[in-house]
């Protein structure tokens, strides 16, 4: 990257609340994440040059849209700062770190406050599963699934199976991995769950139960500055280092993508990972470990083989060997990620990167990953459409 973007500080609500049954709503939430991130990364709102946030279905769940203009809603030293709402399913909240850095790159701005919010428990399950189906390609796919997402990524599943064969024990392993990092992990949804794997019923297709990430209320957001905030604020500590990106978009139909494929599935949530690789000057044997987007178990399948840690196809040699465990070779969502840590749609992709920035940082507590130096993360809106990745360095390396 031709200008560096650092991670100043962040904050994560805990996703194990129910906003909705507190009392609380979509300002509330909006104005906790913003005092709560300006406090972590010891920056004043008027410090702020411009605002990026996250919300993938704010209309559906809380009839709330137009969110640019909540972070003023809710602090005043916010009024007349630019602000935008981003929604890219659920890469929301990594489009809106794009934005930033876009706007940090460009010397428009030297700080960037980036907030990811989202409310899902706000209506009964099974609305709420509808609601999330918005962003499939309405009335041309699935229009006989009782549940749009499950069944979407069964496809993806059934597709790995014919080309390569897959067998659904390595499915339960990543579920029961994501689950049992997430006792680790404070902010987890599921970190106090007992986990009952003798009743998994069937979703849709082959996704079972535990298969999937939760419905979720929270929030996470990032402060990111640019060297000319460092200069101008030599006080300012960054705990991490913006050093690649990727970006893919491609079209929303699941069947379309795979018309397009190649040795790999999805081909370009491959290339969005080596354009990351690419701008950070890494490979994968440079990264100490990853976040990526287990919305369902196949979707963490699809990333392991996608990000080269093995052969197209393979990754279930990769979940045998425990290379994907903390203390393995490269260890994944070692906070539980989606199905483990939760899933506030539009929050995920910035909690992705807070949570790699506290691994570098070495804060990420008891789920830290031993002399971790790079953390990347990998996610996905819709099944792949959107696709960004990031690779996030320690700045005490740089600095």
């Amino acid at each position: 990257m031709a200008a560096n973007v650092w991670i100043l500080g962040g904050y994560q609500s805990d996703f194990a609340r129910n906003v909705h049954r507190e009392g609380g709503d979509l300002a509330s939430l909006t104005a906790e994440v913003v005092r709560e991130t300006l406090a972590a990364a010891a920056t004043r709102a008027a410090d702020i040059g411009v605002v990026h946030l996250a919300n993938a279905f704010g209309e559906l769940f809380a009839h709330q849209g137009h969110l640019g203009a909540m972070p003023a809603t809710v602090d005043d030293q916010l009024w007349g700062t630019p602000a935008t709402r981003h929604e890219a399913a659920c890469a929301s909240g990594s489009a809106a770190v794009l934005a930033a850095i876009a706007d940090l790159g460009s010397g428009a701005y030297t700080s960037a406050l980036v907030v990811g919010v989202e409310l899902e428990k706000t209506v009964p399950g099974d609305t709420a599963a509808r609601n999330l189906g918005a962003a499939a390609w309405t009335g041309h796919e699935g229009r006989h699934a009782t549940f749009m997402w499950p069944h979407m990524f069964s496809e993806i599943a059934d597709e790995y199976d014919r080309r390569y064969g897959l067998d659904d024990i390595h499915l339960d392993a990543i579920s029961a991995l994501n689950y049992r990092n997430a006792r680790a992990n404070p902010n987890a949804q599921t970190r106090a769950w007992q986990i009952d794997t003798t009743s998994n019923p069937v979703v849709e297709g082959r996704i079972r139960r535990l298969d999937c990430s939760q419905m979720t209320d929270g929030g996470a957001g990032l402060v990111l500055v640019s060297d000319a905030y460092l200069r101008d604020h030599p006080a300012a500590r960054p705990i991490g280092l913006i050093a690649g990106w990727g970006h893919r978009t491609v079209g929303l139909g699941l069947q379309q993508k795979l018309d397009r494929s190649d040795e790999y599935v999805f081909p370009h949530v491959r290339q969005a990972a080596l354009d990351a690789f690419a701008r950070a000057r890494v490979d994968l044997d440079g990264i100490d470990g990853f976040e990526v987007h287990d919305c369902f178990t196949p979707s963490e399948y699809l990333a392991i083989d996608h990000l080269g840690l093995t052969g197209p196809g393979e990754s279930w040699k990769a979940i045998e060997n425990g290379e994907i465990e903390i203390g393995g070779r490269l260890p994944i969502n070692p906070g539980g990620g989606l199905i483990g840590g939760g899933h506030p749609v539009g929050a995920t992709g910035v909690r992705m990167v807070l949570d790699a920035a506290e691994q570098v940082a070495g804060t990420a507590g008891d789920h830290q990953v031993d002399g971790a130096k790079t953390f990347g993360t990998l996610n996905f809106g819709g099944s792949t459409a959107t696709t960004i990745s990031f690779v996030v360095g320690s700045a005490k390396e740089v600095g």
